[in-house]
């Protein structure tokens, strides 16, 4: 979890320096906040594409929906749906 702190601390060290050299202590302290960052940001993301790849999942398009995603009903099922097939 990132906390309203942290964002505040990662501009205050960016802000910083843009202005002067920051020291050692502060650009461990940078490095170990941005990457704090990118993982919250990464999780969210990833919490996100779940969340969708599940209403696709639930979804069914054989029933003649009106969900705006544009897939064909009917007759084309190789191109909505990816089953594997034996040789023929």
């Amino acid at each position: 979890m990132i906390t309203k702190e942290d964002i505040e601390r990662i501009n205050m060290l960016s802000k910083k320096a843009r202005e002067q050299e920051l020291s050692d202590e502060e650009k461990v302290e940078q490095q170990a906040l941005r990457r704090k960052y990118i993982e919250y940001i990464k999780s969210q993301v990833k919490v996100q594409l779940d969340s969708i790849e599940y209403v696709e999942d639930k979804h069914d398009c054989n029933s003649g929906c009106s969900c705006g995603h544009d897939h064909k009903h009917g007759h084309d099922h190789h191109h909505h749906h990816h089953h594997k097939h034996g040789k023929n």
